[in-house]
């Protein structure tokens, strides 16, 4: 699908995923439990064609012609979803083809409204399209990545296999509600009002 590269590791080591630019930076990590549920987070990426991603390894779960959505959802080799907004222009696709992030959500208009307060960012109202979602803009130094925030009737009961890294202290976080999960040498991490864990490094 392209877009990013494989950093060099040792044989014991995951790569990350990095594109161009220093925030391109997606880090795999292994982790003992097995995927038991929906994940409450996934990527939204762009690609030329669905086949090209099945060409890499995934499976369809929803074509777009059967949902009606902008987008296909996908399934990974380890059963991670994502949607795959096709774009069959090469010169429409940007070298780095994350276009985003999906959170499932009990609240969708009180999270999407934390984190855009959080991280100082815009905060777009989409509940007009019927389906009840929001987004976070302008967040990252990447203006076209967004946050979306959609209602779903489950509640989260297992922790999430995709979240999001970001500098800053813990301590602005906690004041805005968000609770310490544990320290680590590093980096903190945190979970927001509805349980979605993060994590918080120091600005470099």
């Amino acid at each position: 699908m392209g877009g990013g590269r494989a950093e060099s590791y040792t044989s014991t080591e995951v790569p990350d995923v990095v594109g161009a630019l220093e925030h391109q930076n997606i880090a795999i990590c292994p982790v003992p439990e097995a995927k038991t549920a929906k994940n409450r987070v996934h990527l939204d990426v762009y690609a030329r064609a669905v086949e090209d991603v099945v060409a890499l390894g995934a499976r369809v779960d929803r074509p777009a012609e059967e949902t009606g959505f902008g987008w296909t959802t996908m399934l990974d080799p380890e059963g991670n979803e994502l949607c795959v907004f096709v774009r069959p222009d090469l010169s429409a696709l940007p070298a780095w083809r994350v276009h985003g992030m999906g959170i499932d959500s009990v609240d969708s208009a009180a999270i999407a409204r934390w984190w855009a307060e959080a991280l100082d960012a815009e905060l777009v109202d989409h509940t007009a399209h019927g389906d009840g979602w929001w987004t976070v803009e302008h967040a990252t130094p990447d203006d076209t990545f967004t946050w979306d925030f959609a209602p779903v009737p489950e509640p989260k009961t297992v922790k999430n296999r995709l979240h999001w890294d970001l500098y800053g202290t813990k301590q602005e976080f906690v004041d805005r509600g968000a609770r310490l999960l544990w320290e680590m040498p590093r980096w903190t991490v945190l979970a927001d009002p509805e349980g979605n864990e993060f994590c918080v490094f120091p600005e470099p």
